[in-house]
């Protein structure tokens, strides 16, 4: 259940954007992964090693193109976030920092990614940033996982939303109940023409790799507290959400296969 980027420009909320650190080690975790395929398509788009993770978290994308040859530097603006990533690999540097105030220098990479995270990023800014660090022929590449939520587990989690987050600066039901990824192929449309815009760019493209993953009803638990919607509710109200989500996974029999699309825009730096 993320938080779907749209018109109400998400990266103006820092209190979201900067609250997963209050528990790093679950985010770590309980966070999925992103298909190989879509690492490997990255990587082997581009000219060189070198690549910039801009909101790199707890370095779980970091490590999956460490894993595949790359050389990553991450910016992530939650020190401790950026900690947990240094922990997790003592070989990987992370530089604490938004990217849109983040000092390059002279260095130069050949891929700007950003994993469930450029939506946090002023999209002027950040285009334009990345142009300026990316070497001619490198690739800007955001990419999300996105999840369309069960019907019954959507609705369950709405209604407790609705009344434990009655001043969600939101819509919950509207939120988890429509196509979570149409609303993010629509936000990548729009990011889109802000590469157009802001120059520099070839032609952007949608790249999109379906898969699954079947969750116990304590894994998927697990996630919830990750996601934006509800890292910064009260203990409280948090147990009402995780025990109705509980509850719908239960009616299923105790697990729930989630159908995710991992979701890229990329541009080549010209």
């Amino acid at each position: 259940m993320p938080t779907v980027p749209s018109g109400n420009q998400p990266h103006q909320r820092r209190d979201i954007a900067e609250s997963f650190g209050g528990d790093a080690e679950r985010y770590d975790r309980a966070r999925p992964r992103y298909p190989d395929a879509l690492v490997r398509r990255i990587v082997g788009a581009l000219p060189g090693p070198d690549v910039l993770d801009v909101g790199c978290g707890t370095g779980i994308a970091a490590r999956q193109f460490r894993a595949a040859g790359c050389r990553v530097l991450g910016v992530e603006p939650d020190a401790r976030m950026a900690a947990w990533a240094r922990r997790s690999d003592p070989d990987l540097d992370v530089e604490v920092a938004a990217f849109e105030a983040w000092e390059p220098g002279e260095r130069r990479f050949d891929a700007v990614v950003a994993g469930t995270a450029w939506h946090w990023v002023d999209p002027v800014a950040g285009v334009a940033k990345a142009a300026r660090v990316l070497r001619p022929g490198g690739l800007l590449a955001p990419f999300w996982n996105v999840a369309d939520i069960p019907a019954d587990l959507a609705e369950a989690v709405a209604d407790v939303c609705e009344r434990v987050m009655p001043d969600a600066p939101f819509d919950f039901r509207a939120a988890l109940t429509r196509s979570m990824v149409d609303g993010y192929q629509t936000f990548l449309a729009g990011m889109a023409d802000v590469i157009r815009d802001v120059g520099g760019f070839g032609e952007p493209r949608q790249w999109r790799h379906d898969w699954e993953f079947t969750y116990t009803r304590d894994a998927w638990l697990d996630v919830v507290p990750t996601q934006g919607a509800f890292t910064r509710l009260p203990p409280d109200a948090l147990a009402e959400v995780l025990h109705a989500a509980g509850a719908a996974i239960d009616a299923r029999g105790g697990s729930i296969t989630m159908p995710y699309a991992t979701l890229a825009v990329t541009a080549r730096r010209s």
